[in-house]
């Protein structure tokens, strides 16, 4: 029997490729989510065809017809993960193995088509490769954003019979204002983000823009971030709008929100479990409800709580808004604990620490 081969990449260098120069003055104070590298990964999928025309090409729009599936049934899902560029030089990734399992499990959510792992993570290899200038040192790193949408051109309530897939990615620094040693984060009452049997657990653009309006309410009281109650009830913490979040208990213990089929499955979150785990921590994933953190911060049973995501990384909450008052957490800036687990997590992806579980992937040249 013989075996398929692989899906070939071909690579379109940039005519114009930016300066060296000119990078380097970009990667100085990069705005998250605004400076783009040259080039990009596409690659198509048509019904009885399949995947097709991989290539690396300089970076460009897409020309889409104004009937394109994306534009009116949103079939679209993405994915976040970062490059780094260690003290030697080496520039790797954080676990994208995961990346691409959880990009398969929303694609078949959203009824789209299957990329399989080993093409996704070609993908991203080759494009951080031809755009290694770009993967900042220090404190910054190169955020990869593959993503595929439905490209036919129809109107139908039908899944699409042609998606593409693409990879672009762009320098960047701190999610949050720098010099913030904790968030403040509004408890919406009124919005929810996913419900049960819903794409929560999918990484899917109508998740975020269904959180929108909640992010704006939570602006206009001062906050960086808004914290999701359940559906059902709107008793159970479930997650921020791009973040998942952890308590620590006066007893050393976490607790996080279990993954119910209402919440994203976060990298971060999985390898900040394991990796209190390992510390002697335990971790608890359970139902916790708002009622709950609100007392417990004022009895001081919790001592601290952070949010946890590829973008923010690990991130202190120090004060608590919502529709009846305010509350602090600890002494509002960021404890031990997520210190800890942050200082650990990012020693693994820069290089710094000892990465027994085999989590970094090395980009190879």
């Amino acid at each position: 029997m013989n075996t398929p081969r692989p899906l070939e990449i071909a690579v379109e260098r940039h005519p114009n490729p930016t300066p060296a120069d000119e990078i380097a003055a970009r990667l100085t104070n990069p705005v998250f989510g605004r400076v783009f590298t040259d080039h990009m990964v596409t690659i198509r999928w048509t019904e009885g065809t399949g995947w097709h025309d991989a290539k690396v090409e300089a970076r460009r729009p897409f020309q889409i017809d104004p009937a394109c599936a994306v534009l009116h049934y949103a079939q679209e899902i993405f994915e976040g993960m970062k490059a780094y560029r260690g003290e030697n030089g080496q520039i790797s990734l954080f676990r994208p193995q995961e990346n691409a399992k959880r990009f398969r499990n929303s694609a078949a959510r959203m009824s789209m088509a299957d990329l399989p792992e080993e093409l996704f993570l070609r993908a991203v290899e080759a494009l951080v490769d031809i755009d290694r200038a770009w993967v900042p040192g220090g404190d910054g790193s190169l955020y990869l954003r593959p993503f595929m949408f439905a490209n036919e051109s129809f109107l139908g309530v039908r899944a699409a019979n042609e998606y593409i897939f693409c990879v672009i990615a762009c320098p960047v620094g701190p999610y949050f204002k720098s010099g913030k040693s904790a968030v403040t984060v509004w408890v919406s009452d009124q919005y929810t983000r996913a419900a049960p049997g819903g794409t929560g657990a999918a990484k899917c653009g109508g998740n975020y823009a269904a959180s929108l309006i909640a992010q704006t309410e939570a602006s206009a009281h001062g906050c960086d971030q808004v914290v999701f109650l359940d559906a059902a009830q709107h008793r159970w913490i479930e997650e921020l709008g791009g973040m998942n979040v952890f308590f620590v208990l006066d007893d050393g213990s976490l607790v996080t929100p279990p993954l119910s089929g209402t919440i994203l499955p976060g990298i971060t979150r999985a390898s900040i479990i394991e990796l209190a785990r390992k510390e002697g921590l335990t971790v608890n994933e359970a139902p916790y409800s708002f009622d709950a953190w609100r007392d417990d911060a004022a009895s001081g049973r919790v001592k601290e709580t952070f949010a946890c995501g590829t973008a923010a990384v690990v991130t202190a909450i120090g004060s608590v808004r919502h529709t009846d008052g305010e509350f602090s957490i600890g002494d509002g800036g960021e404890g031990e604990v997520t210190r800890r687990l942050r200082t650990l997590l990012t020693g693994i992806q820069r290089g710094k620490v000892a990465d027994p579980a085999g989590w970094v992937w090395n980009v190879k040249s």
